[in-house]
């Protein structure tokens, strides 16, 4: 008996073709999932699950809930990792897609605070944290493999398809709520239409598990397994071993993690409780903003392989930087084609060019054995102080202020960790992949 090859037959265009569709499928399920909760805790959960005399204290409670998901992700990360580096890409794919699915399920059944007291909110809790656990897995193993699967001159482009899920499944949810809110009164969407969304992504879930199902192993994982590389303890050993690069990667995260979810979350509730503009204004502006991201994220992959991770990862943070305090002045003009302007110009010139790369460039930070556990831990590690409680954290400053200057000001201050991240992190986008693997022929 011959023994197996040490690397296994570079992957074909066509099954190339299919680990990113598979990807960018499965993670705009998840991201729909995940963004239908964080839009309708900025509309309807603070009176339903906490309600108050003061609506932007509710609202701020149930932003928190959304912050939830965002601090069981490194949970997610730390678990889904150790088994994806252990046991394989595929399978934490699939289970990923369950959890996800099933909490955001279970959110469109919960009862509401008048129905069953303070126990509601503390389901609406724990479900949160289901859906964080899995989005906090899933992000790592459609990330790197949509990378191992790719040429090496295109990892940035193809690494940015789970990344054009978000836009995706933003726009879904977002659509979705803003069908519901405009087909029927207020008083009916908060009394049933916020669930329609909810329930529905059950069917969205099962094509997920089935699309997912039907891809491979990636070749990069199979290659290490056979030449006897597997970690036993793939997160200790990333932490032991590569501390720093962890580390820049989370720094990486936060100039696009927490500016975006200001731009797309928090917008509904400075526009609705501060300026008095309906809802369906607002979220036309978001759901601009996802259409031209499913265009935006690839480009800017395209981008990263032509001229490098670091140079476009830069270019979109300073556009971040430059638009924290124009975005506001646009918000408070109330104008419409203005505000979708800024939107535009904040989310889809500078944010997606910060986060299309972030798939390649972790990757290439580190080895086969431990790469999904170096990529998860930095980039959820991160999601946990800028992407979640950004939402609370803006909440509470206006809360505070009554304005948005110290926003602003928060919001700088999170740019500026990631463009020192940046000029801090190598940029072996020309190299291929770390020792242990070949290029595709």
């Amino acid at each position: 008996m011959h023994p197996a090859p040490a690397t296994p037959p570079a992957p074909t265009p066509k099954e190339t073709r299919r680990v990113a569709a598979a990807t960018l499928i499965g993670t705009s399920i998840e991201w729909f999932d995940f963004f239908v909760y964080g839009a309708a805790a900025a509309l309807v959960f603070g009176e339903l699950f906490f309600p108050s005399a003061n609506p932007l204290t509710g609202t701020l409670l149930a932003l928190s809930t959304f912050g939830v998901g965002f601090v069981a992700r490194p949970f997610g990360g730390v678990i889904f990792a150790h088994f994806g580096d252990r046991i394989g890409r595929k399978s934490m794919l699939v289970l990923s897609v369950v959890m996800m699915g099933g909490g955001t399920f279970l959110v469109g059944l919960m009862p509401t605070y008048e129905t069953i007291g303070v126990a509601a909110p503390v389901l609406l809790v724990l479900l949160r944290i289901v859906q964080g656990i899995g989005l906090g897995g899933e992000w790592g193993a459609a990330a790197v493999m949509a990378v191992e699967y790719a040429p090496p001159h295109r990892r940035g482009f193809f690494g940015s398809f789970p990344q054009t899920g978000v836009p995706a499944g933003m726009l879904l949810a977002n659509l979705s709520l803003l069908v519901m809110s405009g087909v029927m009164s207020d008083e009916a969407f908060r009394e049933w239409g916020w669930r329609v969304p909810f329930l529905a992504s059950i069917v969205l879930v099962a094509v997920g598990i089935v699309i997912r199902l039907r891809v491979a192993e990636s070749p990069v994982f199979e290659a290490t397994r056979t030449a006897g590389k597997i970690e036993r303890q793939p997160v200790l050993a990333v932490l032991r071993r590569q501390p720093g690069n962890v580390l820049r990667a989370a720094g990486l995260r936060f100039a696009e993690n927490s500016t975006f979810y200001i731009h797309t979350t928090f917008v509904l509730t400075y526009g609705t409780l501060m300026l008095g503009m309906a809802r369906g204004q607002l979220l036309l502006a978001v759901i601009v903003a996802s259409a031209i991201g499913l265009v935006s994220i690839p480009f800017y992959g395209w981008a990263c392989d032509r001229f490098g991770r670091r140079p476009v990862v830069l270019w979109g943070s300073v556009v971040l930087l430059a638009m924290s305090w124009p975005y506001f002045w646009a918000l408070d003009t109330r104008s419409l084609p203005l505000i979708v302007l800024a939107t535009v110009v904040a989310v889809n010139i500078g944010n997606s060019a910060v986060y299309a790369p972030q798939p390649a460039y972790f990757s290439e930070l580190f080895e086969p054995e431990v790469r999904y556990s170096g990529a998860s831990i930095g980039a959820q590690g991160a999601s946990v102080f800028a992407g979640g409680l950004a939402p609370v954290i803006a909440t509470a400053l206006l809360n505070a202020t009554g304005g948005y200057d110290w926003i602003a000001v928060y919001m700088s201050a999170m740019v500026l960790i990631t463009i020192v991240a940046a000029l801090l992190s190598p940029d072996p986008y020309r190299a291929a992949l770390k020792k242990g693997e070949r290029a595709p022929a």
